[in-house]
């Protein structure tokens, strides 16, 4: 029995190795789509959704992506 309970206590825990630079991609991604839509547009409006897809450009860079290999 006390070993079940000391598993239980030191499996409260979980240590994942995450490595920070995966962010920074993303976040420099993210300025220069913006950067880049935040150019284009031609209006307030049009700026705005250019920021929302500054947001989720990696999602449609891996759906087109996966399309194209056929997956």
């Amino acid at each position: 029995m006390d070993n079940e309970q000391d598993f239980k206590c030191k499996s409260k825990h979980h240590y994942h190795a995450v490595s920070s630079s995966n962010g920074a991609v993303y976040g420099l991604g993210f300025i220069g789509a913006a950067v880049f839509f935040l150019l284009k547009a031609t209006t307030f409006w049009v700026g705005v959704v250019g920021i929302l897809k500054a947001l989720v450009w990696p999602a449609f860079l891996v759906f087109y992506a996966l399309r194209a290999l056929g997956a």
